[in-house]
């Protein structure tokens, strides 16, 4: 979604130039182990299974790296007791590979050889390298017409195939490796945009995620429906629809639609992206934008667990009977360290920027997380592709 005055999806898409190779091994990258320079930590690093050796085009303002690498061993500079940021990295900023630009990320997740895939909203799946997040392949994607999609949100299947949501009309659909249109999935009716169904143009499903395994996907609707309303506190509740699919091996059965649960995001802000946890949790960013202020990013945990299904309900929230997802704030994202971060607009903290894609990448000591964001630049010079690096707390089960 581009960014607007009001409310702006600020996917929390982290890493930086300089965590590569430590990061990736779940290593922390103290003083004691530096990332070597842009140039040579690229050419130095690994290609991951099935990537291309391809050197992108850079331009000379790509060649900034934007790393400051001030972490400690202990686990990078705090934001709160549960997020910490290792780095950040201005690397992929402005750049091209093999003619294509590689800007407008709105989505980010694992595939499954090893390196990261990143979905640009003009219609592109990139592929970047595991370790050195340099991009690898670039995909075309369209839809049945041969139009482009509005794309923002993405998974991945375990055999390989992608999954990419528009928020357009919206739609979630599947395409092959080569970026063949392989079809498209079903769809209740309250959630297409008016006057079809009740979804607000360019406010439908902006997060997408898949749980381990492959049975399990969610996507979240970035504004609420017409009708629906807020809860107690005064937080307006979006709706998170799942699809269900059985079976395994060459021939899994479709996917089919499943249970829709209430959300209650902070208010002024939007959901930018969703992430799934093992255990069914999931980790979600909020995002909004104030023109003149910046951004505002938070990362939340949501357990939707025992949260009622809400596919019949025509109003939220529905009654006393009607238990939304519950949410525990991780992190805000204003309240980390700078790190010597440039801002090309007003920003409350130069670091942030429009967080648009997050991506488990691995696991570090202690049961945290390794989470990358990435921000969307929208192709306007005001705005900046960042990569964040951090490590992520979740908490009890």
């Amino acid at each position: 979604m581009r960014v607007r005055s009001a409310v702006v999806r600020v996917t929390a898409a982290v890493l930086a130039a300089g965590c590569l190779t430590a990061c990736a091994e779940g290593a922390p990258a103290g003083p004691d182990r530096a990332a070597p320079a842009a140039a040579d930590r690229t050419a130095s690093s690994a290609t991951g299974p099935g990537t291309s050796a391809a050197r992108p085009e850079t331009s000379a303002a790509s060649a900034r790296t934007g790393q400051n690498d001030r972490s400690s061993a202990a686990g990078g500079h705090p934001c709160s007791p549960s997020v910490s940021i290792d780095r950040y990295s201005d690397a992929l900023d402005k750049t091209t590979f093999q003619g294509t630009f590689v800007g407008n990320l709105s989505a980010l997740t694992r595939d499954t050889d090893g390196s990261l895939a990143a979905l640009s909203d003009r219609s592109v799946l990139i592929g970047l390298d595991g370790r050195s997040h340099r991009p690898v392949r670039a995909t075309k994607i369209v839809d049945e017409k041969g139009a482009v999609l509005d794309a923002e949100g993405l998974a991945v299947e375990p055999g390989g195939r992608y999954l990419v949501s528009s928020e357009t009309e919206p739609s979630v659909r599947r395409y092959d490796r080569s970026g063949a249109l392989l079809g498209r999935l079903p769809l209740s009716k309250a959630l297409q945009v008016e006057p079809a169904g009740r979804a607000q143009s360019n406010l439908t499903f902006e997060g997408l995620t898949l749980a381990p395994g492959g049975r399990t996907l969610t996507a979240a609707m970035e504004g609420q429906l017409t009708g629906d309303g807020k809860d107690s506190a005064g937080h307006p509740l979006l709706r998170f629809q799942t699809w269900q699919r059985q079976g395994g091996g060459s021939r899994p059965a479709p996917y089919r639609l499943s249970r829709q649960y209430a959300y209650p995001v902070d208010a002024g802000l939007g959901i930018s992206e969703i992430a799934a946890l093992p255990d069914g949790r999931l980790l979600v960013l909020e995002r909004g934008f104030t023109a003149g202020v910046g951004n505002t990013v938070r990362l939340y945990l949501a357990d939707p667990r025992q949260a009622s299904d809400v596919s019949g309900v025509g109003g939220l929230p529905g009654g006393k009977a009607v238990r939304p997802a519950h949410k525990k704030l991780l992190a805000d994202l204003g309240a980390c360290p700078s790190l010597g971060a440039p801002a090309h607009q007003p920003q409350t903290n130069p670091l942030l920027d429009n967080i648009e894609g997050m991506a488990i990448t691995g696991r570090a000591p202690g049961g945290r997380l390794r989470v990358l964001l990435v921000s969307d630049d929208n192709e306007s010079p005001k705005q900046i592709t960042r990569l964040y690096s951090l490590t992520v707390r979740p908490g009890g089960r």
